[in-house]
């Protein structure tokens, strides 16, 4: 729980407190003994009078912060916040193989590989759909549920940033990744039910055909839109040789084209083909356009309110201010 205020702009006013301080101090502290001489009351308190002005001054400034604070109204959040959703549930399907290696995209003018393009692409898709359920599922030899279906983008984005490569068996299990984000929404019952598939292979792992998949995928009106990645021909590919030094060499760039438009078609979406930086994000812009549906946001947050502490905490100072002025450190005429 993170503390904050209904009314943060009320808070600039506690500048104007160490500001009414220093001027204070211009006109010289105040006394809280009014004798001729110091000396006749020195026995009773170890304080000079200037000093005991200045800890009854001070003690109205935290009381007057206090005060401030209280009415910037602060709290703590007590409860979920509760949203509408669009109505449109996506599970993004990428590839975690050993070829998402290749380094064959750029990201402001830097060379990067399929995976780190895919996150970026990814995370500003994810910041576009604010009203939309997300889930991610990685897969390579097998798939796994990376997110589950969330409307918290943050904690989505959180597991995002932790996929890398290598973490699962090698291979890539194209059926089988689309048929673990079709088991992601088999059961939700929502305006639209889609896929996104990114890989830049051949299916050639696990035990669930692709095409096998998509009939799953058409019966139960669950949309896969299919993203093949990777530029044609060759690509480079990173690795360390004997030395301990990095270098590149080239690999095939071998995407089963024809099965990923297959399976795209037969479940009423596309396949795209990206073979460079622009043409990922753009075609992640047109699945953002293809699958919109209007939807009335509410959001609905209760708090523990603390202004009556920060209030009665104020009082209170204030209070033995006046106590003490009038007590211990009265004015003497």
């Amino acid at each position: 729980m993170s503390l904050s205020f209904a009314y943060p702009w009320i808070l600039t006013a506690l500048i104007a407190i160490p500001v009414l301080a220093w001027l204070k101090g211009k006109r010289g502290r105040e006394s809280a003994f009014l004798y001729s001489s110091v000396q006749l009351v020195r026995g009773m308190t170890n304080l000079n009078r200037s000093n005991v002005g200045a800890m009854l001054l001070r003690l109205r400034w935290v009381s007057l912060a206090l005060l401030i604070v209280a009415a910037a109204q602060p709290r703590l959040p007590d409860g979920e916040a509760k949203i509408n959703a669009s109505g449109i549930d996506i599970v993004i399907c990428l590839d975690l193989s050993t070829s998402m290696a290749a380094e064959d995209f750029e990201l402001r003018g830097n060379p990067v590989n399929r995976l780190e393009i895919a996150k970026d692409v990814i995370r500003k898709f994810v910041d576009k759909r604010t009203s939309d359920r997300i889930g991610l599922v990685a897969f390579a030899g097998k798939p796994y549920i990376a997110a589950p279906i969330t409307l918290d983008h943050e904690f989505l984005l959180q597991n995002l940033d932790r996929l890398e490569l290598g973490t699962i068996e090698d291979g890539t299990a194209i059926g089988s990744g689309i048929a673990a984000a079709v088991n992601r929404v088999r059961e939700l019952t929502s305006k639209s039910r889609i896929v996104i598939l990114m890989t830049d292979g051949q299916n050639n792992a696990g035990k669930v055909p692709p095409l096998a998949a998509a009939e799953a995928a058409e019966a139960l009106k669950i949309k896969v839109y299919t993203i093949g990645v990777g530029t044609r021909g060759t690509a480079y590919v990173p690795y360390v040789n004997a030395f301990g030094q990095r270098s590149r060499t080239t690999q095939k760039v071998d995407i089963d084209e024809d099965t990923l438009t297959k399976v795209a078609t037969r479940t009423g979406a596309k396949y795209y083909r990206a073979d460079n930086t622009a043409a990922l994000r753009n075609i992640y812009d047109e699945i953002d356009q293809l699958e919109r549906t209007d939807a009335e946001l509410k959001k609905f947050q209760q708090y523990h309110e603390l202004f009556p502490w920060f209030v009665l905490a104020g009082l209170m100072v204030f209070l033995l201010e006046i106590i003490l002025n009038h007590t211990v450190w009265r004015r003497l005429p």
